[in-house]
């Protein structure tokens, strides 16, 4: 891999695509979307606010568990990168509580022609002016 192949035309459309499908499902709770965009694959890993999982089972039982109210969030700063045609991370800052910012990153690879979620961190912290 070279400079070149970063942020090439089509592979970014697909993983930006894919992306915005996520932020979609996430914030009107579809949980099956966001089952399918996570790689069914116990080494498939999400450490939240307030959880670690590991494997797509427990990802998909924290998801089934989880409220379905209090979704809504605000993007800022975001930033998806392509790395070739089967590799992506996508970083972004999020708002839902006054005084605090939440950060996500995700790695996503596309595997058998489909853009999944290998590794994703999602984690809040006080909002300072410089973040």
């Amino acid at each position: 891999m070279t400079r070149d192949d970063i942020n090439q035309p089509g592979p970014l459309a697909e993983i930006t695509a894919a992306f915005e499908r996520y932020e979609a499902a996430l914030t009107s709770n579809d949980v099956a979307v966001l089952d399918e965009l996570f790689l069914v694959d116990p080494k498939t890993i999400r450490y939240g606010i307030g959880e670690n999982l590991y494997g797509h089972d427990e990802i998909a039982a924290f998801r089934a568990a989880r409220p379905a109210s209090g979704l809504e969030r605000s993007l800022e700063r975001t930033v998806i990168t392509s790395y070739g045609s089967d590799f992506a991370t996508a970083m972004t800052l999020f708002r839902r509580a006054l005084g605090k910012i939440g950060r996500q990153s995700q790695t996503w690879a596309k595997i058998d022609g489909d853009w999944r979620i290998v590794a994703a961190h999602v984690s809040v912290i006080p909002e300072t002016e410089d973040a």
